[in-house]
């Protein structure tokens, strides 16, 4: 067992209504060394009745995207800012962001991934601390630090966004692209590691 495996919240309370709107505790999935991490914001009914981030109609875009810039899911990490479900599908609120910021901090700690990917407003607001302007901003990257460490983060719209505006597919893809480069994947390479220089 990994640090990783070990690292899955099974107990927490923190958060009264989401104990009460929660089936389970949806954990990141994703390998331990993973190179890039995507962060959503929380678990929809989807990802609460199954247990993992990103399985609804959001995941399917996602991976489609990621197979589109010579990534798969298996070898990147997904996980969200909170890890139950808001009733009704809210956004998570201050204190519960708060309540579970640690989970996500010690989730990055362990995994120290290349690129820290955020899908859509609320991630990209909660690990930037200032409001985004995700459309605007899609593609840039900002240097943050968590618990003393620089990560490298790259503001990404959520893959939803691209199911209602069609607009947003380049604006998606492009921002996978940069990922995939800032993590020296070459996808036309079969996935192989690039080696930048040589």
């Amino acid at each position: 067992m990994g640090e990783m495996e070990d690292f899955c919240v099974t107990e927490c309370t923190r958060c009264p209504a989401l104990v009460d709107s929660r089936s389970q505790i949806v954990n990141g999935t994703g390998p331990e060394d993973a190179d890039i991490l995507f962060v959503g914001e929380g678990p929809g009914a989807q990802e609460d009745s199954q247990g993992e981030p990103f399985v609804g109609r959001s995941g399917s875009v996602l991976d489609d995207q990621l197979r589109i810039v010579g990534l798969d899911r298996d070898s990147v990490r997904i996980t969200n800012c909170v890890r139950c479900r808001p009733p009704e599908n809210r956004d998570p609120n201050t204190d519960e962001l708060e309540n579970c910021r640690g989970y996500l901090e010690q989730e990055i700690d362990l995994l120290d991934p290349d690129v820290i990917v955020t899908l859509g407003k609320v991630p990209s607001e909660h690990l930037l601390d200032r409001s985004v302007a995700v459309t605007k901003e899609a593609g840039s990257v900002e240097e943050i630090r968590l618990g003393g460490t620089p990560r490298r983060l790259l503001i990404c719209v959520h893959p939803a966004a691209t199911l209602y505006d069609r607009s947003q597919e380049e604006t998606f893809e492009s921002a996978l692209e940069r990922a995939a480069d800032l993590a020296g994947v070459d996808g036309s390479a079969g996935g192989q590691t690039r080696l930048d220089g040589f």
